[in-house]
């Protein structure tokens, strides 16, 4: 006789089905974390889940560069050590971070939260384009470095603003091929992104 499929309690089957929304999280990636989580002491069990929720919750945009901050103007845009004048444009926040680690670039940034991609219907009005105009028509830029990913989306979105930025007489550079054609910003390490900044080109 076939012994029926035994579900899960139902508070472990919703958390299944929460981290199964997670980006690379599949099923079986998605049961396994489940039940890690549900071995974790609750001390640190109930750590994560805070911090999930003040992620939420104690987060801001900052409203100069867009960046996920937790105020607003963020700290980058308001310090006096960074050059005022130059804005590195990138599709994301962690593109942020990882041109940071470098410890090398000392301008400000924007983050356009997307590229273009009118394959998944993604256009210049789902992007920061506006607030990036108003920033640039404002204030006393000299440069702007288009940071976007080497892959045919970045290089779109890269020509995209190049072409809105030319009227204005500014220079806009590109990171140097420093970095991998269709690679991630994000994973690029240290190095190759300092010799990329040093090496940017004009457009």
């Amino acid at each position: 006789m076939r012994i029926g499929f035994m579900p899960a309690a139902e508070p472990v089957s919703r958390l299944i089905e929460e981290l199964g929304k997670l980006p690379g999280i599949g099923p079986k990636s998605a049961a396994r974390l489940a039940y890690y989580l549900l071995r974790m002491p609750e001390t640190e069990a109930r750590s994560l889940a805070e911090a999930i929720i003040a992620v939420k919750d104690e987060t801001v945009l900052c409203s100069s560069c867009q960046n996920i901050a937790d105020s607003d103007p963020c700290a980058i845009c308001t310090s006096e050590e960074r050059h005022h004048n130059i804005i590195c444009v990138v599709k994301e926040p962690l593109d942020l971070l990882a041109l940071e680690r470098t410890g090398r670039y000392k301008g400000l940034y924007h983050v356009l939260h997307g590229v273009l991609s009118p394959m998944d219907g993604i256009g210049p009005g789902d992007l920061k384009l506006k607030e990036l105009m108003e920033r640039i028509e404002t204030g006393s830029v000299e440069e702007v470095i288009l940071a976007t990913n080497p892959n045919l989306e970045g290089e779109a979105t890269a020509m995209y603003i190049q072409r809105l930025l030319s009227p204005l007489g500014l220079r806009v550079t590109r990171l140097a091929r420093g970095l991998p054609v269709g690679g991630d910003l994000e994973y690029a390490d240290e190095v190759t992104l300092t010799h990329a900044l040093e090496g940017r080109q004009p457009m």
